[in-house]
């Protein structure tokens, strides 16, 4: 089964849907065109991972408020002091400022995402606390009772996006869907639909569900993950965010809803269910070796046009971005249509990749520094080629010729099953590989490193 772009405009004339053969090579080694980096970003074996464990915060001595720091006994009780009457006036006064410090506030608030809007030029719509910063839906718009279908699309669509980026003259142009992240008019999509333009110094214009069109510009985007966030600022206020919920909570066999543009048809809605989870393939363009994720697979009918819209749960909570769609060649308007099996970037990839473009304007993905082997389908490992200098993987301990049969207990069947378990962490964080060497079993532990893309 190949995997073909739904998007791309290079590749609809296409439609064998072929896929060439990925040989992928670390990201130190910048000769090696056959291979791909065995490093990635966060997203594969333990979505629900999404943010780094807190430390454990050691015992501390009491305070000045006199409570006893944990793991301390409790201090012997004291005499409690009389409580002294509260003047009737203070209280009005109180809930006055507090009144006051809130719209205070408020405006601050708002100015601060103009300023940084403004300051940042090219770099327009970077909020420097990332999700934190700006607005978005907290809780599932839909009770379980009410998850219907009928009711899912009722709420989803006047938060969901048709993207036409042109570039190249008027001839050339892609179209794909996306959805509202927050109320500060930032858009998520993915990153095929409008890499051309954002390379040709195209147009970019989101088209709502009412035909209104509003230009935007990109805010940064991973060619990786396949992630864009874009901002228009006209749509700041205007439209209620979607609510992201978490993939990792899906059930195979639960019912979900696709909403997008495919071939240009706005606000279309398809229905059908979660077929696997966990899926190694790849996004974006097809001849590209570093875009490895481990996707949720549906059933819900997916075409071209769809990419960057919005899968969504019956609670109405977004769970993945389609991006891709498997194709046996053919279809109509002589373009490869949906044949029953499309993927979804899981959305706590979306949370991460969108957070870090809203803090920096770029994303980041982990790296070990190693080219691994991904040709092999023997399902007995991922067999590591070369180790580079001075990388994490050298560091490590890894070694040209060890076979990592598991990342942190979880099984490894090849190469690409290595790169999108790397991919579920983040730069920084420390995975423990078991690696076969010399018909010897051991672990070793590397620390992941980053990369921008």
């Amino acid at each position: 089964m190949s995997q073909h772009d739904p998007d791309h405009p290079e590749h609809q004339d296409a439609p064998d849907g072929t896929q060439r053969p990925v040989d992928p090579v670390a990201a130190d080694d910048p000769d090696a065109a056959t291979r791909e980096q065995a490093s990635v970003q966060q997203p594969v074996d333990d979505w629900t991972q999404v943010t780094r464990p807190q430390p454990v915060v050691p015992p501390q001595a009491p305070g000045p408020w006199g409570y006893p720091a944990p793991g301390q006994p409790p201090a012997a009780p004291r005499h409690a002091a009389p409580s002294a009457r509260v003047a009737g006036w203070v209280w009005p006064v109180v809930a006055m400022l507090a009144l006051v410090v809130g719209v205070v506030g408020g405006v601050v608030g708002a100015a601060g995402f103009r300023l940084v809007d403004e300051a940042g030029g090219e770099r327009q719509g970077i909020v420097r606390d990332g999700l934190f910063g700006v607005d978005t839906a907290t809780e599932a718009p839909l009770a379980p009772e009410d998850g219907t279908i009928a009711n899912v699309a009722a709420e989803l669509l006047p938060s969901t996006v048709q993207i036409i980026a042109a570039y190249g003259g008027d001839d050339r142009g892609a179209t794909g869907s996306g959805f509202v992240l927050d109320r500060q008019g930032h858009v998520v999509t993915n990153n095929h639909v409008v890499a051309e333009a954002a390379q040709d110094d195209g147009r970019i214009q989101v088209v709502d569900q009412e035909g209104n069109r509003y230009d935007a510009s990109v805010v940064g985007r991973s060619a990786v993950y396949d992630l864009a966030v874009l901002v228009a600022e006209e749509m700041a206020g205007e439209f209620e965010p979607t609510a992201l919920g978490a993939s990792s909570r899906l059930r195979v066999g639960e019912t979900v809803v696709a909403i997008g543009s495919p071939l240009g048809l706005s606000s279309t809605v398809t229905a059908g269910i979660v077929s696997a989870l966990q899926r190694p393939v790849t996004t974006g363009d097809p001849d590209s070796d570093t875009s490895y994720i481990n996707a949720v697979q549906t059933d819900a009918a997916i075409n071209p046009g769809n990419s960057g819209g919005p899968l969504v749960n019956l609670l109405g909570e977004v769970v993945g971005v389609n991006s891709a769609i498997a194709t046996t060649g053919g279809g109509f308007g002589a373009e490869a249509g949906n044949i029953g099996v499309g993927f979804a970037i899981p959305v706590e990839q979306v949370r991460i990749t969108a957070d870090q473009i809203l803090r920096t304007g770029e994303a980041q993905y982990p790296i070990i520094g190693a080219e691994v082997r991904t040709g092999n389908a023997d399902g007995d490992g991922a067999e590591i080629q070369k180790v580079n200098p001075g990388s994490a993987a050298e560091e490590g301990g890894l070694e040209e010729g060890d076979v990592i049969t598991a990342v942190d207990g979880e099984r490894v069947t090849d190469g690409i099953a290595l790169i999108v378990s790397i991919r579920t962490h983040q730069p920084g964080e420390t995975v423990e590989f078991t690696v076969r060497r010399g018909g010897e079993e051991r672990q070793v532990s590397v620390e992941l490193r980053g990369q921008v893309g």
